[in-house]
């Protein structure tokens, strides 16, 4: 799974609108203090001596959360100050012996010592406010977003409306009608901003919610953290552009559950948490390990009631937003997927398969130009008369790229310049469609 590259998001509101407020207490962040204090035992027992300074920056907590922690675990005589300083933000700690013999004993709950958690009732919120409903997409938007995209006007319609209504969307046609292409397009549609939290607390467990991989962050338009007791905003939330999360074949249900890791005892969250506020994408819906059958009743509840029920490995169970605007793409009709009761829950469903003639050449020409093969109109026409026409081929969206692409290379390793002669077409076309 991954947040598709090269796709220029339209945010319009500032992160500063959205982000939460540092907490200045302990009670404030809604972390228990003792989970604080393990958290911070087990940040030192890695790191070894840490300044105060660079532990705000690594837990993500302020000063004034900070002091009473470290003032407990030095009654405790779990850290000591190793080091002063002139300024209060500059004196180092470390772990006692009694502090690192706990901290190894915290280690067998939970190896997890990054930045902290937030409450799961904050992170509910924060989905929640942020909604995709909140969105609105207009006809403008989508004439913007997909600029250069050759689509007929009433298959972008159908994708603009399906984007207002939040609601699922299933993409379906032939293989290499553009489906997957233009269904990650949509993201260019997604506009705002979101907070995500690098992690979140359920039942003392912690569960990683921030990847790096899925989500991009936004600057937030002031300079580094300060180390004032002042207001400033949560660094345990990070702004993000709205996440995207493309999965296909490799998809089974357990991915759709926490990831509990037996070694460092702490979860991942699944890909429709990390979507959270965004789009999900689910690429060659039937050609997974698992039945689409079984797939597709695993998102009943999620689609109808806009919530997620996960369980922790110690059997709790608990609620999570499904903020999300899932889009199912596949190759097979929605009736051979699914039964009636779950299609009903999909809002939309938009069919993408052969190109007309205009839309194919519009494609053909944009490939042309792209790879810097000169367009010919013959050339174009051998290609629809002669290739497609005899081989009774249709007119898909993919067919003109993957055709110049073999046309360039093999005249790359010919030393030739790459023509749209009968020549190269030919043999382009003979190695692209397998024989039999």
């Amino acid at each position: 799974m991954f947040n598709p590259d090269g796709l220029e998001m339209r945010n319009d509101n500032s992160p500063r609108d959205f982000l939460p407020v540092s907490p200045l207490s302990v009670k404030e962040t809604e972390l228990d203090f003792l989970f604080l204090v393990e958290l911070l035992c087990k940040t030192l027992f890695f790191h070894g001596q840490m300044r105060l300074v660079d532990l705000v920056s690594h837990s993500k907590l302020s000063i004034s959360v900070l002091e009473p922690l470290l003032a407990f675990m030095r009654s405790e005589q779990l850290c000591e100050v190793s080091g002063r300083s002139e300024t209060e933000a500059t004196i180092a700690f470390t772990l006692t012996d009694l502090g690192r013999s706990r901290a190894q004993t915290f280690l067998q709950k939970s190896h997890y010592a990054g930045p902290a958690p937030v409450s799961l009732q904050a992170y509910i919120d924060s989905v929640q406010r942020q909604s995709v409903a909140n969105m609105k997409v207009t006809k403008e938007l989508v004439a913007q977003g997909f600029e250069g995209f050759v689509m007929r006007q009433g298959t972008l319609d159908q994708f603009g409306a399906a984007m207002n209504s939040g609601r699922a969307i299933f993409v379906y046609g032939p293989p290499g009608g553009g489906k997957t292409y233009a269904s990650e397009h949509l993201a260019t549609l997604l506009t705002g901003h979101c907070a995500i939290p690098y992690a979140v607390l359920v039942d003392s467990e912690v569960i990683q919610l921030f990847d790096p991989l899925v989500h991009t962050p936004v600057s937030t338009g002031s300079t580094s953290r300060t180390l004032d007791k002042g207001p400033a905003h949560d660094a345990r939330w990070v702004a993000c552009q709205r996440p995207v999360v493309l999965t296909g074949g490799e998809l089974t249900l357990s991915m759709l559950d926490l990831d509990f890791d037996e070694n460092t005892r702490f979860y991942q969250a699944p890909p429709q948490v990390k979507a959270n506020n965004g789009l999900l994408i689910i690429d060659d819906l039937g050609r997974q390990l698992v039945a689409p059958q079984t797939l597709m009743n695993r998102w009943i509840v999620p689609l109808d009631r806009r919530v997620d029920y996960l369980a922790l490995h110690t059997g709790t169970k608990f609620m999570v937003p499904f903020d999300v605007i899932v889009i199912f793409s596949s190759n097979i009709p929605p009736s051979q997927l699914a039964d009636e009761a779950f299609l009903r829950r999909l809002g939309y469903k938009i069919y993408i398969g052969e190109l007309r003639e205009d839309e194919y050449r519009a494609i053909f020409e944009q490939n042309c130009h792209r790879m810097g093969i000169p367009f010919t109109e013959a050339g174009l026409r051998f290609v629809i008369d002669q290739l497609h026409g005899k081989h009774d081929r249709p007119l898909l969206a993919c067919v003109p790229r993957d055709l110049l692409e073999q046309v360039r290379d093999f005249a790359f390793y010919r030393g030739v310049t790459p023509e749209l002669t009968e020549e190269q077409l030919s043999w382009a076309w003979e190695n692209y469609y397998a024989r039999g």
